[in-house]
């Protein structure tokens, strides 16, 4: 745990030093209550996250599981849905418990095919005893596909944490280091977008989306995963690539979501975050980055 006492204090110390640079800034007149409102948001989650990490294993899976229940919760009161809907919402939030209690109890097994499959074949089931035909199809499928970004692959961030000790470096530690590079490579493709930003990549999906920021992110979070690799057992190339994969599988989620936003017609999905919009608005990069680093260690580790 002391890797995790040391990333945390990292954490505040960079916090500390955006929070010197906004209140300069302001006292200039050039910063923002946005801006004032992010940061703030970022020690509040930063903290939260910390604690539960260090509280033991029952508070990482109560935060991944509230963490899933709310970005659903948001997702189904963001897209359109029929009365007779409501039964299989219903159904789907008391999956998220289980997918929970089978990681708690080490099912590993039963966590990969809980939703793909088992929930795959139940909800239309009870759509089917509903006897309404009409929309049958896009409901199902629609809520199928929330729960599978919004459970099954948040639910990665708790397997990842469950993993036991690789030389000398445990679950923990790699969730640590996922969380931190999936946030910089969003903030990185910020950052170099308004910085050398000129060719959009997709402007009718998310219009500040450049392939200037996206490559200054791609290599950035490259740098950054060599540097944070004390956290990870990977050797140099190995990290190199972790920076890479979780930088360009960020930028997929983040798309991704933001085409479901434009899809419905919203910018943000909510306001329980200040600064920030909703929570699948923060957490819409890691249902990308979670799921495909966590079985590139499992694979190359376990």
């Amino acid at each position: 745990m002391n890797t995790v006492f040391v990333s945390a204090f990292i954490v505040a110390a960079l916090l500390g030093i955006a929070s010197a640079a906004e209140a300069i800034l302001r006292a200039r007149g050039r910063s923002s209550d946005e801006l004032y409102q992010r940061i703030r948001s970022w020690w509040i989650m930063a903290a939260i996250f910390f604690a539960l990490i260090l509280s033991g294993p029952t508070g990482a899976l109560w935060l991944f599981g509230i963490l899933s229940y709310l970005a659903l919760k948001e997702y189904f009161t963001m897209i359109p849905i029929r009365q007779v809907d409501r039964r299989i919402i219903f159904w789907s939030y008391l999956s998220i418990p289980f997918q929970y209690w089978w990681i708690a109890d080490g099912w590993y097994g039963m966590v990969l095919i809980w939703i793909p499959v088992y929930l795959f074949l139940l909800l239309p089931l009870r759509q089917v005893l509903t006897g309404e035909t009409r929309g049958f199809l896009r409901s199902t499928g629609t809520v199928h596909w929330g729960l599978m970004l919004f459970v099954y692959a948040l639910s990665h961030l708790a397997l990842l944490y469950t993993l036991p000790d690789r030389e000398g470096i445990g679950g923990p530690e790699l969730l640590i280091f996922l969380v931190i590079l999936t946030e910089l490579g969003d903030i990185y493709q910020y950052l170099f977008g308004k910085t050398f930003g000129r060719r959009k990549i997709l402007p009718k999906v998310s219009p500040g989306k450049t392939v200037e920021g996206l490559l200054g992110s791609l290599i950035a979070t490259a740098l950054s995963a060599w540097g944070l690799s004390w956290l990870t057992p990977f050797d140099l190339p190995t990290a190199l690539l972790a920076g890479l994969l979780i930088s360009a599988a960020g930028f997929v989620g983040d798309v991704v979501v933001s085409m479901v936003k434009r899809d419905v017609g919203v910018k943000d999905t909510g306001t329980l975050i200040p600064g920030h919009g909703g929570i699948m608005d923060r957490i819409d990069s890691l249902t990308y980055t979670a799921p495909l680093f966590f079985h590139a260690v499992y694979y190359l580790y376990y």
